[in-house]
């Protein structure tokens, strides 16, 4: 009985001292997980993010009109 409380306590000092921050093992861990990351080259990038611009510019431009067109029809509804 004896044994497993000190088993116990054993137990759980090491895991407070492995759940600790360790800033530089984090740091080393983010840089050898960014290393795994394939980029993107150049031009898929400058390709990808203008689809993202141009969409984003027509969704915004469908909801102004949308918009307004209700606002005209509550105009003359009320």
């Amino acid at each position: 009985m004896v044994k497993k409380e000190a088993q116990k306590k054993e137990t759980s000092e090491t895991k407070e001292e492995s759940n600790q921050f360790k800033l530089t093992e984090f740091a080393n861990e983010t840089k050898e997980e960014l290393e795994k990351v394939v980029w993107p080259s150049r031009q898929q990038l400058i390709s990808e993010s203008a689809a993202v611009i141009l969409m984003v510019t027509l969704v915004a431009t469908v909801i102004y009109l949308v918009d307004n067109f209700f606002a005209w029809i509550a105009g003359k509804v009320f």
